[in-house]
């Protein structure tokens, strides 16, 4: 079944593919890429490109040990370095084609902030209706354990929202998502399309990346896909050792992640929310009660953990330890630890003042 790619797209290029082991930049490669890209804009599309690579190129340049990731300070000091070089190829490359590029660096808090997201979204919408090239990367340069994307999969997942693209296309080391890792096992087929990621897509999964060169694998993969997918985007798995990617991804080559086109942009910034401050364990009637478009209120929480504040984003676990939803806090940490289970007749007793109808309304929350 032929893919027809959306009028605006995100395209991931990662490490493996964009820089060859000694740390060089694949240019004869990366020149084709771009002219295929060039070729798409030419036909009306708005193109954005998430790009690894910097690490890599600035660990080459500096003489740095195991290509710039024997310690957070190496990265950091790589990527700075890394990152001009890396901006500079594909502004040539592109401006070769007539293409302006712009450069964006964004870390975690960028999109994790609800104001700073807006900001991140207004800056790619405007720049990408004038035609331009945004090269976007994470802030390698000052991004550490705790406040990092970890991988570009996701990132550009998440830059897929704030754009407001209809696609992403994930360019790999793999030609998909197949059962089984096809360097292994010769009779692995490939899953062409996915309507639905579960437990048996989850599976499928091996973690790392086959060049060791990046970040990612098919586990970070499968995450870009659920933050995708939930906020109305397609998310495509393409090989980028194969002659033109973008236009087998046309053909219907890779693996297709099919959007939930019942996404909103409020609750598909929280599905696609990578860092939460706390959980509230329900019960299965509330789970049943969330599931039918209710809020959850205090009766139905059987455990609060976590500190969080009053819209602080906090995930709804269901009676079998999962989670099912995602939403703002109606209630303090502390509070909700206290109201836990009761019915709202009792609350004000407990807390001392009228409480709040629901812990997390559902105006604010997304079933996941």
């Amino acid at each position: 079944m032929a893919i027809h790619p959306s009028r605006r797209s995100i395209i991931k290029v990662g490490s493996s593919l964009l820089v060859d082991a000694a740390g060089a930049v694949r240019r004869a490669w990366l020149a084709e890429l771009v002219s295929d890209i060039a070729a798409r804009v030419m036909e009306g599309q708005q193109i954005a490109i998430v790009s690894s690579g910097a690490i890599a190129l600035g660990a080459r340049r500096m003489g740095l040990p195991k290509g710039g990731r024997a310690s957070l300070e190496d990265a950091q000091a790589a990527a700075a370095v890394g990152q001009i070089a890396l901006a500079g190829v594909w502004a040539e490359l592109l401006g070769a084609h007539g293409l302006t590029a712009a450069q964006m660096l964004v870390t975690l808090d960028d999109l994790e902030d609800r104001r700073r997201y807006l900001n991140a979204s207004a800056t790619l919408d405007r720049l990408m209706s004038l035609g331009v090239i945004p090269v976007i990367n994470e802030n390698d340069s000052v991004a550490t354990e705790e406040i990092r994307f970890g991988d570009n999969d996701r990132l550009a997942a998440r830059l897929a929202q704030a754009a407001r693209a209809g696609q992403v296309v994930l360019l790999s080391d793999v030609d998909g998502l197949y059962t089984a890792d096809p360097s292994h096992e010769p009779s692995a087929t490939r899953i062409v399309r996915v309507e639905r990621i579960d437990a048996r897509i989850e599976g499928f999964a091996t973690g790392g990346s086959q060049s060791g060169m990046g970040s990612g694998g098919m586990a970070s993969k499968i995450a870009a896909a659920k933050i995708a997918t939930s906020s109305g985007v397609d998310l495509v798995i393409v090989s980028g050792h194969k002659p033109h990617p973008l236009a087998r991804v046309a053909d219907g080559a890779g693996t297709t992640f099919v959007a939930d086109k019942r996404a909103r942009s409020r609750k598909a910034w929280l599905a696609g929310r990578l860092t939460v401050k706390g959980e509230i364990g329900v019960d299965a009637g509330a789970a049943k009660a969330l599931s039918n478009g209710a809020s959850l209120l205090p009766a139905g929480a059987r455990s609060v953990t976590g500190k969080f504040a009053r819209g602080d984003v906090v995930d709804i676990v269901g009676p079998l330890g999962t989670v099912i939803a995602r939403g703002l806090a109606e209630y303090d940490s502390d509070e909700a630890i206290k109201v836990a289970g009761l019915k709202s007749s009792a609350i004000e007793g407990v807390l001392g003042h009228t409480p709040r109808a629901a812990m997390v309304h559902r105006d604010h929350m997304v079933m996941l």
